[in-house]
């Protein structure tokens, strides 16, 4: 009966961490594939000083990482694509870091690392703890 609660714990705080992730890779995927460079630039200052398709780029991935935490799970079709966003997601926050560190802006790595940790807890999560089975 332990083992069940706990498994049942473990895919409750899976689902949080999958919205709570989505949620901030969609907002940050949005704000980067559509905003104009000016806009983007007042609120992100290392825009300036990287190529607009990189940006692009970047937006675009993070939005459909977010999506892809969210909907193979949730309609359980191919939930494996689930793991597979989370640890692209974990990929653009190692990036992320590295990046930001070379620029000498260590204030932002620290939320890099904790998406970073939510990122691979969600993958080793929905591939070992409580795995999401695909709909037949």
């Amino acid at each position: 009966m332990t083992n069940q609660k706990s498994n049942k714990a473990i895919n409750i705080a899976l689902w949080i961490a999958q919205g709570f992730l989505a949620l901030m890779f969609i907002m940050a995927g949005l704000m980067k594939a559509t905003q104009p460079v000016e806009a983007l630039t007042e609120a992100l200052p290392w825009v300036a000083n990287t190529p607009l398709a990189l940006v692009k780029f970047i937006g675009v991935s993070e939005l459909l990482g977010g999506l892809g935490l969210l909907i193979p799970s949730i309609f359980r079709w191919k939930p494996n694509l689930t793991v597979l966003a989370a640890l692209g997601l974990a990929l653009v926050m190692v990036l992320a870091g590295g990046f930001h560190a070379s620029r000498g802006e260590f204030s932002a790595i620290g939320m890099n690392v904790i998406l970073l940790g939510l990122a691979l807890f969600i993958a080793w999560g929905r591939r070992k703890k409580a795995p999401i089975l695909a709909k037949n």
